[in-house]
């Protein structure tokens, strides 16, 4: 078997993940020209193997579409701390609030996803999601595990027990101590006196 060396384009090459924002994390598997229009274009071919999905992005667009490499592992560790803070949920309507987080997701920004987790994250003893808020926060964990796998070298499945470990961690998510619970108590009896 002949092993064929990696090309490179624009600091990226083949065999390397990257961070398609409006997919997440694809694998380059090759660069390729194609005559488009009577135009000959360079092409990243990039595989979402999760998707089932292969995308040729033209090297001239990479920039624009706003094509990354993965995350630094600084700032994977630092998304999995934004995951354990308070979630920051705006008191506007819900639509307007289900596209700011849209576009967070699909900024590509892990940041950006790790603040959508959190805020859209719901504990078993939290009120239940509505489908859209679920449906986002699916989308966002998917994009945020999916980068912190790659960068990590884990499973897709021990990063998403990862991110949700640390979710766990954040104020008011945890399970309840004796103490909170003695807490609550006294607080009951206060308002009750």
């Amino acid at each position: 078997m002949v092993t064929k060396k990696p090309v490179q384009r624009l600091g990226f090459k083949t065999g390397e993940y990257v961070v398609y924002p409006a997919h997440g994390v694809g694998l380059i598997t090759s660069i390729e020209e194609q005559d488009i229009a009577g135009l000959t274009l360079e092409l990243f071919v990039i595989s979402f193997e999760q998707d089932k999905l292969t995308l040729r992005v033209p090297v001239a667009k990479i920039k624009s579409v706003g094509m990354r490499k993965l995350a630094e592992e600084d700032e994977v560790k630092k998304s999995l701390e934004t995951v354990t803070g308070r979630a920051r949920v705006k008191r506007t309507m819900w639509s307007r609030r289900a596209q700011e987080y849209e576009a967070k997701i699909n900024s590509g920004d892990l940041i950006a996803i790790s603040e959508v987790v959190r805020d859209l994250f719901r504990a078993d003893d939290q009120p239940e999601q509505s489908y859209s808020e679920r449906q986002l926060f699916e989308q966002a964990m998917d994009r945020m595990s999916r980068e912190v796998a790659s960068v990590n070298k884990l499973t897709l499945t021990e990063a998403v027990q990862l991110i949700e470990k640390n979710l766990a961690k954040s104020p008011r998510r945890g399970p309840k101590t004796d103490a909170a619970d003695a807490a609550d108590a006294t607080d009951a009896e206060e308002a009750a006196a």
